[in-house]
């Protein structure tokens, strides 16, 4: 799935409803938001937003919400805020939505701006890809292919990697060394007995700071329950570890050769744009090790 389909299908939410409206500028202009300070009151009732600027300004003077960056998550945030009928105004200093998501072309050659992972959006249900209900919820679709493989252009060399943890085997015994292995194997030994645990979590709740007692632990008890009875006590302990920067299992688990450490911060980045000691250790086992 081409990562500027995402950012192409947002803007069809303007057909959707007349309460988003999305303006591109070049940085060159310089817009300021303010509270209004007149008494007429906005659709939700609080004081709208009045955008004022240096140079004239084609478009909406008033939203009752301005959100400034037409990325991923202000997309997701305009499209819903529009859907249950807020006036809601997109402002972004490029020409493009779509943020990391967009992509642009020369001479018929279609590029990707930045390095994105979107999976998981055939599944539905509490398991299915947070962008994927949002999708849902804006009555949006499109359109997905399966694969079972990707293309791996790194400095150890180039191969095609299959999907899923233990097919990697075959990549390190051939592009890395028998230690990488042995690291690779200590790694799912200590990650598969918590991703019952993942799973049992919707990805929408899963969360790094004590708000996650409100989205999963009072939410989705049951659930965590039996698989913490599954686990056994030692499981559920280390289940706790969910909740922490991936790269605390790694050190935990002494994992120092070079490729793995390599490997587990690409996939990381292609998550969520970081490195393993910025991505919750949930995330990256619902993601990939499960």
């Amino acid at each position: 799935m081409g990562l500027s389909t995402i950012s192409t299908y947002f803007l069809r939410l303007q057909s959707l409803s007349p309460n988003l409206i999305f303006k591109s500028h070049r940085r060159k202009r310089t817009y300021l938001a303010r509270i209004a300070n007149g008494s007429q009151p906005s659709s939700n009732g609080y004081p709208s937003v009045t955008t004022t600027q240096k140079t004239p300004f084609p478009g909406k003077p008033e939203a009752d919400v301005v959100i400034i960056g037409s990325g991923i998550g202000g997309l997701c945030c305009a499209g819903l805020l529009a859907r249950y009928q807020q006036d809601v105004l997109v402002l972004e200093s490029h020409d493009l939505p779509g943020g990391a998501a967009h992509s642009f072309e020369i001479k018929d050659y279609k590029f990707d701006s930045g390095p994105s992972l979107f999976s998981g959006f055939q599944s539905r249900g509490p398991q299915a890809n947070p962008l994927a209900q949002v999708l849902d919820a804006l009555g949006e679709s499109i359109p997905c292919v399966n694969y079972d493989s990707w293309m791996v252009y790194i400095p150890e060399g180039e191969f095609l990697s299959r999907i899923g943890p233990t097919e990697f085997f075959k990549d390190l015994e051939k592009y890395a060394s028998l230690d990488a292995v042995r690291e690779w194997k200590k790694l799912l030994d200590a990650i598969l007995p918590m991703s019952a645990a993942a799973m049992a979590l919707p990805p929408l709740s899963i969360r790094g700071d004590w708000g996650v007692f409100s989205t999963a632990a009072t939410r989705y008890a049951p659930s965590l329950l039996k698989s913490f009875a599954q686990m056994g006590p030692q499981g559920a302990l280390s289940a706790t570890k969910l909740l922490r920067p991936f790269s605390e299992i790694l050190d935990s688990l002494e994992l120092k050769d070079p490729f793995i450490r390599n490997w587990i911060d690409l996939l990381s980045f292609l998550l969520a744009g970081v490195k393993s000691n910025g991505v919750l250790s949930a995330e990256m086992t619902h993601e990939y090790l499960s």
